[in-house]
């Protein structure tokens, strides 16, 4: 069987705003990459599709004519929730074209949902919940669809749920993303400006869930238990992606990369030991990091660590980030800076409990750390989060429940201690200019002008582009989004079906 898998484009901006989301990020969709390596290791030929690609047309007719081309006997959407809706069209027109074409999709928003998805989008064949592997080889190789664990699929009538299927345990049975099928990889891609020093760039994930449960993260894919590839196994891809494709810096994304600090420990001492001249970043927990540990990362070739924050404000840091103190933070960017690494702090604005005067401490917090650089994202609920019903109850705020906003530049979420979205957008856009026109941050910025050569290149590529995100910024449009209706398909106040234990449900359409 011949497999499509594409990465819808989305929804990446503010409505009534430019997009240059792409000017500042792109980068390769790791999850179809993946499976797709993974469906050729076991015979099955595969063409990915980037609908956020640098060679992508901008239409959706555009990109659905793109992939009927590809020949699929199966098309297999990767899509975030901000992505669902695009995934939905897209198979829309996919089958005008050819109305026998199966369709499935997977990722967050599927697994998180589940059979009321099908239910309210026809055009869709069926759903993968969790790990894609399994299902999509069973797929692939025409099994059952009755007795292929992790899918959902139509019956007639019914909607039917089978049964989850083991987690996969040894991570390193899995090949390395197939790379090669990703047009202009890696020219094409380039990791967020002024965080590396050399080119080209590419982001591995080397584990899979979180020990950690924060109230506004989403675990229905991977789920709590926390797996990961052995250090052997990350070596020889970084040497991988620098051989045949001349990466010379990786972006881990794991959720927490240094959670099994023995493994992050034997890594640096091999790359030590088998240098490959490659620089990393990479995603550390404040408090829970020794000295030793930031030494050998930089040691290693690690230019940059990132680490949650979210809020400096005690009550909200205790609801939201439990086990993780103020003191803590100050401490852990005084250790990073000491052992010679770059610190970025990582900020939610706009979670439940959030009033103008917890955003100014954080805001004055965030100034008072000295960090390299900072990324504050606007609160978006999530489906499957612990915070997803408390939300959608309306006792701390006003939920927006516009699937194509939830991407963590919209405040869809109003708390109840703000007067207004455009007062939530002023203090917001308020604080980014404040800490990038800071003195610390220049400073810094002029030490490094060398460094990020690269991104200063890539900016002057495209000048007007820059220009115009300049222009705008500066302009009093910024916060001001324009009226935006909802998709005209997606439905509001979804619950998931639950799962019967050890065996499937079903339900009439």
């Amino acid at each position: 069987m011949r497999v499509t898998l594409v990465q819808p484009s989305g929804f990446n901006f503010i409505p009534g705003q430019p997009d240059f989301s792409v000017l500042a990020n792109r980068m390769a969709p790791l999850g179809i990459l993946s499976l797709a390596a993974w469906l050729e290791q076991h015979g099955h030929p595969t063409a990915v599709y980037d609908c956020l690609g640098p060679l992508a047309p901008a239409t959706l007719e555009g990109q659905a004519a793109e992939i009927l081309a590809t020949g699929p006997d199966l098309v297999g959407f990767s899509a975030t929730t901000s992505g669902f809706m695009d995934a939905v069209d897209l198979a829309t027109f996919l089958k005008a074209a050819r109305p026998g074409l199966r369709v499935v999709v997977g990722s967050v928003h599927a697994s998180s949902l589940g059979a009321p998805l099908l239910e309210s989008f026809p055009e869709l064949d069926l759903l993968c919940l969790g790990e894609g592997e399994g299902p999509l080889l069973d797929l692939a190789e025409g099994k059952a669809l009755a007795d292929i664990p992790n899918l959902v699929w139509r019956d007639g009538e019914r909607i039917v749920t089978n049964p989850r299927r083991p987690r996969l345990q040894n991570l390193d049975d899995l090949p390395f993303p197939a790379y090669e099928k990703l047009a202009a990889f890696p020219k094409g891609y380039h990791l967020p400006l002024f965080s590396y020093v050399q080119r080209y760039g590419a982001t591995m994930i080397t584990s899979r869930g979180c020990p950690y449960t924060c109230s506004f993260c989403d675990r229905t894919v991977f789920e709590h238990q926390y797996r990961f590839n052995s250090p052997a196994y990350i070596h020889a891809h970084m040497k991988h992606l620098r051989d045949r494709f001349g990466v010379r810096h990786v972006n881990f994304y794991d959720d927490l990369f240094t959670a099994h600090q023995g493994r992050v420990s034997e890594l640096c001492q091999r790359l030590l030991d088998e240098p490959l001249g490659m620089g990393f970043n990479c995603i550390i927990r404040a408090g829970h990091t020794s000295d030793e540990l930031l030494r050998l990362l930089k040691k290693a070739g690690c230019v940059m660590v990132s680490f949650g924050v979210e809020s400096a404000d005690p009550g909200l840091m205790a609801r939201h980030k439990a086990g993780v103190t103020l003191e803590a933070v100050r401490d852990t960017v005084a250790r990073v800076h000491a052992a010679g690494l770059r610190a970025k702090g990582l900020f939610i604005f706009g979670l439940p409990g959030e009033t103008p005067e917890t955003f100014r401490r954080t805001s004055d917090f965030i100034l008072s750390l000295d960090l390299d650089d900072m990324n504050l994202t606007k609160f978006s609920p999530l489906h499957g989060a612990p915070l997803w019903a408390e939300c959608v109850a309306g006792r701390e705020g006003e939920f927006n429940e516009d699937w194509r906003l939830l991407n963590c530049v919209n405040p869809v979420f109003l708390p109840k201690g703000f007067e207004s979205r455009e007062q939530m957008d002023a203090l917001y856009n308020g604080h980014i200019e404040r800490f990038y026109k800071s003195r610390p941050y220049h400073r810094r910025f002029v030490r490094r002008l060398w460094e990020h050569r690269w991104s200063l290149w890539h900016l002057l590529r495209h000048l007007p582009m820059v220009w115009a995100a300049k222009r705008y910024f500066t302009s009093k449009r910024v916060g001001a989004a324009a009226p935006y209706n909802r998709h005209p398909r997606q439905p509001v106040g979804l619950k998931p079906m639950p799962l019967a234990h050890g065996g499937a449900s079903a339900r009439g359409v």
